[in-house]
């Protein structure tokens, strides 16, 4: 560093700039990693490459002290400073930490969920976090079954799960352990609470975006009715809505996955069968019964109401 401030006297003339950067240099040449930087690569750095560097140097020392501080106005929050060799030149660039480099894997993994209408903390459902009774056991295995199944031969067609139970056994919570669980494994799920989103389809006429959110839903590789049932349904939710993409995804042979309190007998002869207007269409509420059953296998799910625990 002596020499360094000698070259620095040399080739500064104006008295300010020269004072301005000795005190910088001082405050560089006393970080412990720039010694052992410039150490290890000094049979490549000459000492006006390294008077050239000191900017990119007083950087590093500013920013690394930021950076243990946990400052937030460092130049990239999250990111460590480390010094490289850029062909003579000593230069700085931002390394992710592991901490920040889980939290994208988080939030990467989070995303794959799309969650409409739903809970927030349905993101963070886990069947880990499962409670297993005698009566959820089955829902249990046969989520799992379904995942592992998935993961071995994805291109095939796999039987989603109707889960069928009274209110708070656990239906919803179980939908989004598996779409959080599948995320883990890079597979995107769409999964939507169908009452809400009948509500949704209806204002959606006013704006002709009735087809991009139909898209949306119906392409999605893995999707997930909840709470199917629960609402009284309009000929043209039933048909035009529901109808569509459950015939879309049977073609295609995509995983469908739905929730309800009504077993799949009762939501045929006592939901999808009756309009809104009290018509009884029971040919067009076995047709949409036909698709559902095609592309899910019942399980009941019985038990304590866990709502009423919290």
């Amino acid at each position: 560093m002596k020499h360094i401030n000698q070259q620095l006297n040399r080739t500064v003339n104006n008295q300010n700039i020269q004072d301005r950067l000795v005190q910088l240099m001082e405050v560089v040449q006393k970080d412990q990693d720039v010694q052992t930087f410039i150490a290890e690569h000094r049979d490549q750095l000459t000492d006006d490459d390294i008077l050239k560097s000191s900017a990119k140097l007083y950087e590093f020392v500013k920013e690394k002290e930021k950076f243990l501080a946990n400052d937030a106005s460092m130049i990239a929050p999250g990111y460590e400073p480390k010094l490289f060799l850029n062909h003579h030149f000593i230069d700085v660039t931002y390394v992710p930490t592991e901490e920040l480099l889980k939290k994208k894997e988080y939030e990467t993994i989070r995303n794959r969920v799309q969650a409409i209408s739903m809970p927030k903390d349905i993101k963070d459902a886990s069947l880990d976090q499962f409670n297993i009774t005698a009566e959820r056991k089955e829902a249990l295995s046969e989520a799992i079954t379904f995942m592992n199944d998935y993961y071995e031969n994805p291109k095939a067609f796999h039987q989603g799960l109707y889960l069928y139970g009274t209110f708070g056994v656990g239906k919803t919570y179980l939908l989004g352990a598996i779409a959080n669980g599948l995320a883990t494994k890079g597979i995107r799920t769409t999964i939507v609470h169908f009452p809400t989103f009948c509500v949704e389809m209806k204002q959606s006429i006013k704006d002709d975006s009735v087809a991009s959110k139909l898209d949306t839903v119906k392409k999605t590789p893995i999707l997930m009715l909840d709470d199917i049932g629960a609402d009284s349904m309009s000929a043209w939710i039933r048909d035009d809505v529901l109808g569509v993409i459950l015939q879309y995804r049977m073609q295609e042979k995509l995983p469908t996955f739905f929730s309800s309190n009504l077993d799949m007998k009762q939501l045929e002869e006592e939901h999808l069968r009756f309009s809104q207007k009290g018509d009884d269409e029971p040919l067009k509420a076995k047709r949409i019964m036909e698709r559902i059953k095609y592309l899910s296998k019942q399980i009941t799910m019985i038990g304590e109401n866990r709502r009423l625990d919290n």
